[in-house]
């Protein structure tokens, strides 16, 4: 098969003719050639353009509409023309890596869970091998040819080929690299991972500003002496309420055309009100029934891979033996432990699905199990202010929850692509592995001092030795930490939720867990939360969800965001041209604080 080797060179196929049973080149009813007309109308215009040409003739029944059946399937034919010219279009970013792959012939620095590992916790070279040479081919029978140690398979690794029929291809998008293993900006992550295990347990109302808790501020202090850490900050500082609050990476490709550096941004609402976003705390009512948001939590204190044998044994694909231990109280998600069972076993667009139940929900219903927040749709919606019609299969709440759900698994292999063709960057639970070495065995991998002196590292150095203790028995999913799958399914949600309802409508009861009694919720006080805020605070809870658990770095979470937001918004550019709506788009805030119109 050849290339294009310039494809901004590439035009429009020929569309078939437009014919008659009897063969006859089909015209408008003003003669005009429908060939010549498609030719030379754009998609946008192509049906306005064409009303215009329409007589006032009453058509027949069979006839009725704008379009005949075959003029329609030449309209179908030249929207999807359209949309893949749009998208070839796209440029191909540039994929910079860490380096770490070629710099480590033992291969230290990238993610090898599930292949066969010596005594150390260093892979076998030749089981490394058999996955790049998989990933290299493309061959589905070297995918079957991976050397695996114990058992556990390796998560779709496939998917990182996969194409899509809507949005941007994967391989057109891009983040940027990884921290390397080697670096400062690693040992901030994983004195931040630490501090995400040791206060598991604390309740989320203590990371605010005021807070006397000493582990909380403790954390604070730590995370402001390291060299570099990219977490939010207040006035320059890590504070009580920035504290585990999530962030964007965004390659700044105005500045550095390499896509190798990135502008850091809080986005809007994250660091408003409490910790956890109102979607995790509102019931939402489902048609007859309702969506309860209390959950089965896990038990506080038990963590998971605290030894060295067990880590091991874990690494080469083995099972610990070990399950997770539950509370048999459901409550409300009030700690780092919650949120982490949470992204444990949720379905990934769950919470978004959810989210847009609760918005769709009205407020006065007798039922209060049934009430929702009622949020207006969009200012862009085309149905606003009509007085005949509602939207409903476009533009109303069928259409929301399909949009919605839909982009998830496209966010997945967009997330994919960079995990595993990519990135291949090392788990959590992998370095700290190497730390482990460094401090007991006397190894001497890539790792500054900065993290030894940590009082985060200090939390754990006499207990597991510098191994991360994980939420879950099983330690992470067997593909690679970056980016993070539930942190771009997140973004590509929340996306399409800021753009199909009113961002900036306010939430008129906002509530949050009773501290004395998590079962129950209890009025919330203070500054105003509004959807868009609380949509972003959403994702963010989900992608540092991860980082709780210890399974994801900050910068997976930080990094995939926009990931998930350009194929959110791409998805949306183009599903854009087939509506028969007069609609000049959505307006929404992107996580930057930016505002863009699809």
């Amino acid at each position: 098969m050849s290339e294009i080797s310039n494809p901004s060179e590439v035009k429009s196929q020929a569309l078939p003719a437009d014919t008659t049973e009897k063969g006859e080149v089909l015209s408008d009813r003003r003669g005009h050639s429908r060939r010549l007309f498609l030719a030379g109308a754009s998609t946008a215009g192509i049906g306005a353009a064409f009303l215009g040409t329409l007589g006032a003739t009453p058509a027949k029944a069979k006839d009725i509409g704008p379009l005949r059946p075959s003029q329609r399937k030449l309209r179908s034919y030249q929207i999807r023309v359209n949309a893949a010219k749009a998208e070839l279009d796209v440029p191909v970013p540039k994929h910079p890596t860490n380096g770490d792959e070629t710099k480590y012939p033992n291969f230290i620095g990238n993610f090898s869970k599930g292949l066969p590992h010596d005594n150390l916790g260093q892979v076998d070279p030749n089981a490394y091998n058999s996955l790049i040479n998989a990933l290299t081919t493309g061959n589905p029978a070297d995918f079957e040819s991976i050397q695996i140690g114990l058992g556990r398979p390796l998560v779709n690794p496939q998917a990182a080929l996969a194409f899509d029929l809507q949005g941007t291809d994967s391989h057109q998008l891009a983040i940027l690299p990884a921290p390397g293993v080697a670096t400062a900006e690693t040992v901030g992550e994983m004195v931040e991972m630490y501090w995400h295990a040791a206060l598991r347990d604390v309740p989320a109302s203590e990371f605010e500003d005021g807070t006397t808790n000493a582990l909380v501020l403790a954390a604070v202090e730590d995370l402001n002496k390291l060299s570099i850490f990219r977490g939010p900050r207040n006035n320059g500082l890590i504070t009580p309420g920035t504290l585990f609050r999530g962030n964007a990476a965004y390659i700044n490709s105005d500045v550095d055309p390499t896509g190798k550096t990135g502008r850091y941004v809080t986005p809007p609402g994250v660091l408003t009100g409490p910790y956890f976003s109102q979607f995790f705390w509102l019931n939402s009512p489902f048609g007859a029934n309702f969506v309860s948001q209390q959950m089965l939590t896990a038990v506080a204190g038990v963590d998971y891979m605290s030894t060295f044998d067990e880590w091991l044994l874990v690494q080469n694909g083995g099972s610990s033996g070990k399950s997770q231990q539950y509370d048999p109280v459901r409550r409300y998600i009030t700690n780092g432990r919650d949120i982490g069972q949470w992204v444990h076993v949720d379905v990934l667009f769950q919470a978004y699905f959810v989210a847009c139940l609760t918005l769709l929900g009205g407020t006065n219903n007798p039922d209060a199990f049934a009430n929702g927040i009622g949020a207006p749709p969009n200012p862009g919606n085309p149905y606003n202010g009509s007085k005949t019609q509602i939207g409903f299969g476009t533009f109303g709440p069928p259409y929301f929850i399909n949009l919605v759900s839909e982009v998830a698994t496209r966010a997945l292999k967009a997330v994919w692509f960079q995990k595993w063709a990519v990135h291949r960057r090392l788990r959590p639970e992998a370095y700290g592995g190497l730390v482990y070495n460094n401090y007991v065995n006397g190894s001497s991998y890539p790792i500054s001092d900065e993290l030894f002196n940590s009082a985060g590292f200090a939390n754990f150095k006499n207990t597991t030795g510098g191994l991360l203790p994980m939420a879950f028995p099983e330690g992470s999913p067997t593909h690679p930490a970056y980016g993070a799958g539930h942190a771009t399914v997140a973004a590509a949600c929340v996306t399409i939720l800021k753009a199909v309802f009113d961002e900036n409508y306010v939430i008129a009861k906002p509530v949050l867990p009773n501290p004395s009694d998590p079962t129950q919720l209890i009025p919330y006080e203070g500054p105003a939360l509004t959807i868009g805020g609380e949509l972003n605070k959403l994702a963010a809870n989900v992608a540092i969800g991860r980082n709780f658990a210890g399974v994801h770095w900050r910068s997976d979470a930080a990094s995939s965001l926009p990931l998930g937001e350009a194929l959110a918004i791409s998805i949306l550019r183009d599903q854009k041209g087939t509506y028969n709506e007069a609609f000049n788009g959505f307006t929404f805030t992107k996580f930057d604080g930016s505002t863009i119109t699809i």
